[in-house]
């Protein structure tokens, strides 16, 4: 019912557009309008009131301090809605700029992570300038559309730095564009919109991400620059940004509520479901629920497979990492001590067990959770168990 909805207000919506242009008014006309209205502003509003359904969405936890981290999000991506399509929304001078940080989260975002993005746009073409430095692990994709417009994020391409050359200080430049080119090239397509770099640490204490900047090329002078403030850009930023606001949360929240129906255990998530939501192609990914009593433990076990990094992370239940800066929320590869036949046990626990790989819960008593291979050879099942924390002091 609610895509037959969504999909009659669109076709309404274009075919007051056809009939608005057939009286002569442009679409520059319908957004000044809108503009002077109050109209662009009013309709941004009632996208963030209405964002608070996801806090109602069937599964939801109704608890105080569950709501409050959920209306928490939804200010945090109100900013990060903001920040991406009125602050860096301008394809002719794209800026790669942080949306989801320590701050701002969203859809399980990687604690490891150190993520960039920036607006493109397909008709164009864009020069990445680099220097590598430590970081483990470094990719970039191209990506159809934008979160805004609320369908998702399909790749269009996508390159790792195992296949970009750079020069003996680790220094390169990458071309983005549709045309093929010679040399470290990044395709794209007619569709695409967004750019998001992943740079992986394996110890965040050790390691220094990479210098990058993104610049258009290939473009008249007068192209090349920033392009002029306009009543249209603030009213498509709005939309962009309420729209980001009231889909993502309910996306994620119906992903939670599925999750519930295997708690406490890591199944393989759909890897098309992923691609489209604009998961990386190259990582898979198990995501479930969790919720644990105060005198419990869940303990995880599995056999980490040959890959080039993998980690295991605790979230609220709106699929936000739980804070990383001052908890152990989450081990790696890296981080995380192995058994002596090298597999692995993580335990997730309210209090220290005093054994390796605890993993603190941050005050939660549920939420979600994620494992992660990149570029695994193989696949393993991660075991679980709910267990007496006391067991585990025995």
């Amino acid at each position: 019912m609610r895509k037959i909805a969504i999909g009659l207000l669109a076709l309404f919506r274009r075919t007051s557009l056809f009939v608005r242009r057939l009286r002569g008014k442009t679409q520059d006309d319908l957004a000044a309008q809108r503009v002077v209205s109050g109209q662009s502003w009013n309709d941004f509003c009632d996208a963030l009131k209405a964002a608070g359904a996801a806090m109602s969405f069937p599964g939801a936890p109704q608890d105080p301090f569950n709501q409050a981290e959920g209306y928490r999000y939804l200010s945090r991506l109100a900013r990060a809605g903001l920040t991406a399509f009125i602050e860096h929304a301008d394809t002719n001078a794209p800026v790669l700029h942080r949306v989801v940080n320590e701050t701002t989260k969203l859809g399980a975002d990687n604690p490891d992570n150190f993520y960039q993005t920036a607006a493109l746009d397909g008709n164009h073409e864009y020069k990445i300038i680099g220097r590598r430095n430590t970081i483990a692990y470094l990719s970039f994709g191209t990506q159809s559309g934008n979160y805004g417009q609320g369908r998702g994020l399909p790749p269009t391409g996508h390159i790792e730095s195992n296949r970009i050359e750079t020069d003996e200080d680790g220094c390169f430049e990458l071309i983005v564009s549709r045309k093929p080119q010679t040399g470290n090239w990044l395709p794209m397509s007619l569709e695409t919109g967004t750019l998001v770099v992943r740079q992986t640490f394996l110890d965040r204490e050790a390691e220094t991400p990479a210098d990058l900047r993104i610049e258009r090329i290939n473009c008249p002078e007068d192209e090349c620059r920033p392009s002029a403030w306009t009543a249209r850009k603030l009213d498509e930023g709005l939309k962009n940004a309420g729209a980001l606001v009231a889909g993502a949360p309910l996306l994620f929240a119906k992903w939670a509520r599925d999750f519930k129906k295997h708690s406490n255990r890591l199944p393989m998530f759909d890897p098309q479901t992923s691609l489209a939501a604009g998961g990386d192609p190259n990582i898979t990914y198990y995501h479930s629920h969790w919720e644990i009593a105060q005198d419990e433990a869940l303990v995880i076990e599995v056999m980490p497979p040959e890959c080039e990094h993998w980690n295991f992370q605790l979230n609220n239940y709106w699929m936000e990492s739980l804070d990383y800066r001052y908890h152990q929320i989450h081990t790696n590869k890296h981080l995380a001590l192995l058994e002596d036949d090298d597999s692995v046990r993580l335990i997730v626990a309210h209090e220290n067990p005093g054994l390796p790989n605890w993993l603190e819960t941050a005050g939660h008593t549920s939420g979600t959770m994620c494992f992660r291979w990149v570029r695994a050879k193989e696949h393993p099942q991660p075991r679980t168990r709910l267990v007496k924390l006391s067991s585990l002091r025995n």
